[in-house]
């Protein structure tokens, strides 16, 4: 069943944000997030990895295209920004279509649609875009 809920918040609501998204992941292996470059991805992404346990820097993978973080209780998470990816084939010739949907790990992706096709099921997807008001976003979550 495909579900879809709407959000506008402003910057200091990130990490609540972050900690409704967080409820979703044991349903969302993959979470996938969209919207122009400064709409505040990396920004939630960091903070939803924060709120999963992991401690440290949590830097974006721009040029890295990868960044692995694990939390105290030994789950994975791959933050992916494909940004440079152009082809499905390229992400699949660095190898990078194993990381998805491993045991006791979790997938976030800026950038994704050059993969979706590969994306098949347990993903969820998170839009974000300028509101009206340019200090609030809206975020909008789908999941099927």
């Amino acid at each position: 069943m495909l579900h879809t809920e709407k959000i506008i918040y402003a910057e200091p609501e990130v990490a609540h944000i972050a900690s409704l998204l967080a409820r979703q992941l044991p349903a969302c292996k993959i979470v996938t997030f969209e919207g122009p470059l400064g709409a505040g991805k990396t920004t939630l992404v960091r903070e939803l990895l924060q709120q999963c346990g992991v401690t440290g820097e949590i830097t974006s993978p721009t040029f890295t295209y990868m960044n692995v973080y694990k939390n105290n209780k030994g789950e994975t998470f791959y933050h992916f920004d494909l940004y440079r990816i152009k082809t499905v084939d390229e992400f699949i010739a660095a190898g990078f279509d194993e990381y998805l949907y491993q045991p006791q790990s979790w997938v976030f992706i800026e950038w994704p649609s050059v993969i979706m096709p590969l994306l098949t099921h347990d993903a969820c997807h998170i839009s974000i875009d300028y509101a009206n008001d340019l200090h609030k976003r809206m975020l909008t979550m789908r999941s099927e």
